[in-house]
């Protein structure tokens, strides 16, 4: 199986990368993480911010379904942090088949005529993250149970958005080890 990791608006960084070390470690799984910012990082919100406008939403979307094209999609599992988790939603019901898909600190509208029937979903986010708000996540859940996906939804109360890159301010230990063992328990099942 192949595990497409798509990094957050802060490009692919140290985190990433090894997040991905970590899930085929942990899975034995092959993990791409490619490089939507041709090489560019940011060092803080407002300038990944600024990157992802330059290239524009568009153009990430294409380059995401780009860097996912050359693997089957039944033995395809989407997953992404914040940004990344986004693109890998709007991926995951387009191909036929994917496996599964592992969302970390974000999500995406569901759009009415999509169709994931028992696609399995699981979403870590920050409780309270202003980028996920609550009302917002109920929306998404509906959404994701309508489209006939199998969604679970974990939220980490006390934790920063992007809680699972130590890197940031935003990490919280307790909480990036629990969701690592539930996000690395969900992708060995598939």
């Amino acid at each position: 199986m192949t595990v497409v990791l798509l990094h957050s608006l802060y490009g692919l960084r140290p985190a990433v990368l090894d997040a991905a070390a970590r899930i085929r470690a942990a899975t034995g799984h092959e993990v791409v993480a490619p490089d939507l910012y041709d090489g560019r990082t940011a060092d803080d919100a407002e300038s990944g911010i600024r990157i992802k406008d330059e290239i524009g939403g568009d153009e990430l979307a294409r380059r995401a379904a780009a860097a996912a094209a050359p693997y089957a999609p039944e033995n395809t599992v989407y997953a992404g942090f914040s940004l990344g988790a986004s693109l890998a939603q709007r991926l995951a019901p387009a191909g036929p088949g994917a496996r599964g898909l592992l969302l970390m600190h974000g999500t995406a509208e569901v759009p009415d005529g999509t169709v994931a029937t028992g696609l399995p979903v699981q979403l870590h986010v920050a409780d309270p993250d202003e980028w996920e708000p609550a009302d917002w996540l109920g929306e998404w859940h509906q959404g994701m149970r309508r489209i006939g996906a199998r969604a679970e939804l974990f939220r980490y109360p006390g934790a920063g958005h992007l809680f699972t890159d130590p890197d940031l301010a935003d990490h919280h230990e307790p909480s990036a080890k629990e969701a690592w063992e539930r996000a690395l328990a969900f992708l060995r099942a598939l």
